[in-house]
C-alpha cells in the first residue's frame, strides 16, 4: 500500500487522550521528584488506582504517611529496573503495604516505559496495577 508521506497508513486519528489530560483529569499522578531522589532518571507517573490503593493512607491506619508509602513504591521500582532484562516491556515488581493496623500484605505492580506523551517521545515510566494498561 502506497501512502503519501504525510498520511498514516492507519488513516486519520479518531480519538487521542494525552498523558497531560490524564494528569489534569486525575487518572495519573506525577511522582518524578520522588523517583529522582530514589535514583530513577526518567519521569515517573502512577495511576490513580495505585495512588489511592497503596500511597494514600487509609483512614485509621497508624504509623504511616503518604511520603513514606510513595518512597516504598519508587524504591522498589528502582530495584526492579536494575534487575530488568534488556527489552522487557512490562516490568513486574512487588512490595509489602499495610492498609490496616495489622500485618502488611504483598502487592504486585507493573511498570512500563513508553513515550512521555503523544507529542513528546522522551521516555517515561508508568506504574500501574497488573490489570491496568
Amino acid at each position: 500500500m502506497n501512502t503519501p508521506q504525510h498520511e498514516s497508513p492507519f488513516g486519520e486519528v479518531i480519538f487521542s487522550y494525552t498523558r497531560a489530560q490524564a494528569i489534569a483529569d486525575g487518572f495519573q499522578v506525577e511522582v518524578t521528584k520522588t523517583a529522582q531522589e530514589a535514583g530513577i532518571k526518567f519521569p515517573v507517573f502512577i495511576t490513580r488506582t495505585v495512588f489511592d490503593s497503596f500511597v494514600a493512607v487509609p483512614e485509621g491506619v497508624s504509623g504511616q504517611d503518604e511520603a513514606g508509602r510513595l518512597w516504598d513504591v519508587v524504591w522498589m521500582l528502582r530495584f526492579a529496573i536494575r534487575k530488568a532484562q534488556h527489552g522487557q516491556s512490562r516490568l513486574p515488581f512487588a512490595l509489602y503495604v499495610r492498609n490496616d493496623n495489622h500485618k502488611p500484605r504483598l502487592i504486585k505492580l507493573i511498570a512500563t516505559c513508553g513515550a512521555l506523551d503523544i507529542d513528546d517521545a522522551q521516555p517515561a515510566i508508568t506504574v500501574m496495577m497488573p490489570d491496568e494498561d
